[in-house]
């Protein structure tokens, strides 16, 4: 269940509230699935597929060399294990608000689990495990959807409603690159951000190259993107629901809740007294989803750190039992660096969310970047991938942390849909006071900054993977049209069949072919001539 790699608790939790904030534009994120499928099986999967690789960046070390492997190996080690931290402390928090216990206590229990299961089984428990809570996943976000249904008046109440507070407003065509979200923004944004992590990431390829033939790969690829665009879209569904539910008495402007992250829990525990069990089912799904991602995640990184570092520093005949004893003692580690990195998450709370976001910039954008600079052009050498990476890590740092910045101050911000709290009652409140932990924070992102940022400070963060995967492949181009070529001819093989037609011996081919042509032309001019 490749899916596991690339859907944890957070988009359960965050998606919903998104989509009652700022509308249903990220639906549209269903549409990008239908470009990455192609661009997937016809460019990246021929090449990691023919070449059989333990680990995806086994390519870079064959295309470049082994320091820009390590270098992004290193990389990839580094925010994964920070993304694992929050992928934990998501649900946990949401857990821990309604329940009372500590979130660190849950945490370590999520991360314990995962570590127990992940070292003992290998993948193939892995995968079945995935497949277990994707059953979870799916059957928590369908109850709470059919139950929104018939508690909100039946579904054309929920849309109707949806659209009175302008959430189905996702056809806005403008060009502007700063808006938060349009349609294009959308569609062109995620298309690279799903393309990163369905081609390159190194959880998702590694299960590609475990089924026995190229065909069943493809079709892992189709059904991947088919099961994100059913799971995304109960997700709007919801927040569709939400939208229903408080379209006016907004929990926000009464204080009821203060975090976004908070919204879905929320709305799910207002059904928990009619239906007993539902939001169990809920934080049941949201654990499952963080559970198989995690998993899924210490599985690929016990091969990546074997395969990428200790594997020159051991014995060359070493034994499968203790090649497997060595991959579970790294995924024991790694579960006890992700309970250590806990600790630090819990001081960045209400900013989980923008740490996630900047980790997937930094970690997708370069490194798809990367892939497509070695296999869409042959031209490409090493210093060219490894100071182009260097480079993109470089600018995009450069403008995130401004971004971020301008965000936090109230600088940069983005136009809300409209909230109302004209049907609120006392009796509301007072729901609220029980069952949840109410804070005294009521500001929102509708407030106007004083003065706009510069232009690359305010691009659209479902941008940012664009960015850093075509600022990788310019850089990495230019630095190699300015440097001397590897001394070694790229292999056919390390190139996507689709530029084939780039490689030299493809030149000479076709010039070996016009001489023969015209060779054949002057022996029957001569011919003619003659008689």
């Amino acid at each position: 269940m490749i899916w596991s790699s690339q859907f944890s608790g957070i988009t359960v939790i965050g998606v919903p509230a998104d989509v009652y904030t700022y509308g249903a534009t990220y639906w549209l994120v269903c549409l990008s699935s239908i470009f990455v499928v192609p661009l997937t099986i016809y460019i990246y999967l021929p090449v990691f597929y023919n070449l059989e690789l333990t680990s995806t960046y086994e390519y870079l070390e064959r295309r470049f060399d082994s320091k820009t492997k390590l270098l992004v190996s290193g990389f990839y080690i580094i925010c994964t294990n920070l993304f694992l931290a929050l992928t934990a402390y998501g649900p946990a928090l949401v857990f821990s608000t309604a329940t009372g216990i500590d979130v660190q206590v849950v945490s370590f229990v999520v991360c314990g689990i995962c570590v127990f299961y992940t070292a003992i089984g290998g993948l193939r428990t892995v995968i079945w495990t995935d497949v277990l809570q994707f059953v979870v996943v799916f059957g928590s976000l369908a109850s709470i959807f059919v139950i929104s249904v018939r508690e909100l008046g039946g579904f054309q109440t929920i849309w109707m409603r949806a659209v009175d507070g302008g959430r189905l407003e996702i056809f806005d065509f403008d060009l502007n690159p700063t808006k938060r979200d349009s349609f294009w923004i959308v569609v062109i944004g995620t298309t690279f951000q799903l393309l990163g992590q369905i081609s390159s990431h190194p959880t998702s390829v590694q299960k590609f190259l475990a089924l026995p033939t190229f065909k069943d790969a493809a079709w892992s690829v189709v059904f991947l993107a088919l099961s994100l665009a059913f799971i995304y879209t109960f997700c709007v569904l919801i927040g569709l629901g939400i939208t229903a539910k408080y379209f006016d008495c907004d929990p926000f402007i009464t204080k009821q809740i203060a975090r976004r992250d908070q919204l879905t829990p929320y709305y799910v525990m207002a059904f928990a007294e009619n239906f007993p069990g539902v939001f169990g089912l809920f934080i049941a799904g949201m654990f499952s989803a963080a559970i198989s991602s995690i998993s899924a995640n210490l599985n690929t990184l016990s091969g990546v750190i074997y395969k990428d570092f200790l594997i020159k520093y051991l014995k060359t005949n070493m034994s499968v039992k203790s090649t497997t004893r060595i991959l579970k003692l790294i995924v024991t580690v790694d579960g006890i660096i992700c309970m250590c990195l806990v600790f630090l998450i819990k001081y960045m709370e209400g900013r989980v969310f923008v740490l996630a976001m900047l980790l997937s910039a930094m970690k997708l954008g370069p490194t798809l970047g990367l892939f497509t600079l070695g296999m869409l052009f042959p031209r490409a050498n090493s210093k060219g991938a490894f100071y182009g990476a260097i480079g993109t890590w470089i600018i995009i740092l450069s403008i995130l942390i401004p971004s971020q910045y301008y965000k936090s101050k109230k600088i940069l911000t983005y136009p809300t849909k409209h909230f109302s709290t004209d049907g609120c009652t006392n009796e509301t409140i007072s729901f609220a006071n029980t069952t949840f932990q109410t804070f005294s924070n009521g500001t929102t992102d509708s407030t106007l900054p004083t003065s706009e940022p510069f232009f690359l400070f305010r691009i659209s963060f479902y941008y940012q993977c664009l960015i850093g995967a075509f600022t990788t492949i310019f850089l990495g181009l230019v630095i190699s049209y300015m440097t001397k070529k590897d001394k070694a001819p790229v292999d056919k093989s390390l190139i996507s069949p689709v530029s084939h037609f780039l490689l030299p011996e493809a030149h000479e081919s076709q010039y070996r072919d016009v001489e023969s042509a015209l060779e054949i032309l002057e022996t029957d001019s001569k011919s003619k001539d003659e008689n």
